[in-house]
């Protein structure tokens, strides 16, 4: 890691001494900033945007240019793979992500058991090398993925969804279905991630969106066992076996010694998870990240400067940690306010170092 000029969030994930507690943002290029709305709105719509590597690029770079952020996360959108896979992906404002071919069987998931959605997908891994060129060693950038059954979820509903009755049905139904596709998309998952790296990912994250939807004996076996098998995968590639990997899953706190045991670096901690419990629980087998809750960047200056408080401090001493929000960043969060969270950060964390 020696290119790194500044290599802190590698250290802390690999639980290596850092000076201070690095940091970074969930969804840190998004509408919340100014020039990013001023980018979109050039792009035309959010897919072009994804899919126009110099103006990924552009966006992914946005919030280094206004912050001291310690990482860069590539400016992507997890629905890339069930888009390449055919299902025809589409965004209409206010209303969020759908499809327009959603998959509600066993003649569905074999229609797309074949593909090779990595050929549909150069676009992220030419914007991932556009990145590393601009980035120029400033700081590491993050790959990511949404995980298996997150973009199951979406795949089955055909757009997000509060109650995931067809998800869960097919789960309680056909079984065999869902096995099915999750096979094809652990497999999708470990291409897409190992192609980022191999275009200059020098970490990568796994979003598990709904894991937390799940009871425990379905969380195991539908989507900590395929995020395992890509983290296994991924430590068996060559080019990738140590690229650090980081596991998120929201409202899965209650999960956190299965998730440390799968072979991860560091497991992500959304906001109703005590983050000291959470690191009495794990002990020194995963580093964490997190894990304010994103609307405490609503208060003052002062509280946002208390909050980062007690975040590290009931993380305690010792190397192991990344300050980030417990999910993304809101669009109607104030940019200065994120200011305030980084010069915190970069305050009062030595002394726990």
């Amino acid at each position: 890691m020696s290119t790194l000029k500044n290599d802190l969030f590698i250290r802390a994930l690999l639980r290596q001494e850092v000076e201070r507690t690095p940091m970074w943002i969930m969804r840190q290029a998004g509408r919340y900033l100014p020039e990013y709305r001023a980018t979109r709105k050039r792009a035309g719509n959010f897919l072009t945007l994804c899919k126009t590597p110099e103006l990924a690029c552009e966006v992914t770079m946005q919030p280094l240019d206004r912050y001291g952020l310690d990482a860069a996360i590539l400016f992507s959108d997890i629905l890339t793979i069930p888009d390449a896979l055919g299902l025809g992906l589409q965004f209409s404002e206010g209303e969020g992500p759908s499809f327009k071919s959603p998959i509600s069987s066993m003649a569905d998931v074999e229609r797309i058991t074949n593909l090779t959605p990595i050929n549909e997908l150069s676009y992220v891994t030419d914007a991932v090398r556009l990145i590393r060129k601009e980035l120029d060693g400033r700081v590491p950038l993050i790959g990511f993925s949404g995980s298996p059954w997150t973009l199951a979820t979406y795949m089955v509903e055909g757009k997000g969804s509060k109650e995931f009755h067809k998800v869960k049905g097919m789960l309680y139904q056909e079984p065999a279905t869902l096995e099915k596709l999750l096979d094809v998309l652990s497999t999708s998952v470990t291409n897409y991630l190992a192609a980022q790296i191999d275009a200059g990912a020098q970490a990568v994250m796994i979003f598990d969106t709904w894991g937390g939807v799940l009871s425990k004996e379905y969380y195991l076996k539908y989507s900590l066992s395929p995020m395992q098998k890509i983290v296994q995968e991924l430590k068996n590639t060559p080019f990738a076996k140590d690229v650090p990997i980081v596991l998120f899953t929201k409202g899965g706190g209650n999960w956190l010694n299965e998730m440390a045991t799968t072979g991860c670096h560091a497991l992500g901690l959304d906001w109703t998870t005590e983050i000291d419990q959470a690191r009495a629980q794990v002990g020194d087998k995963v580093a964490l990240q997190g894990n304010l809750d994103p609307c405490v960047l609503y208060g003052s200056d002062e509280l946002i400067r208390e909050e980062v408080k007690k975040v590290l401090s009931k993380f305690g001493k010792g190397s192991g940690h990344i300050l980030n929000l417990g999910h993304g960043i809101q669009q109607y969060v104030d940019p200065n306010k994120v200011t305030v969270l980084v010069e915190a950060v970069k305050e009062f964390s030595p002394a726990f170092h």
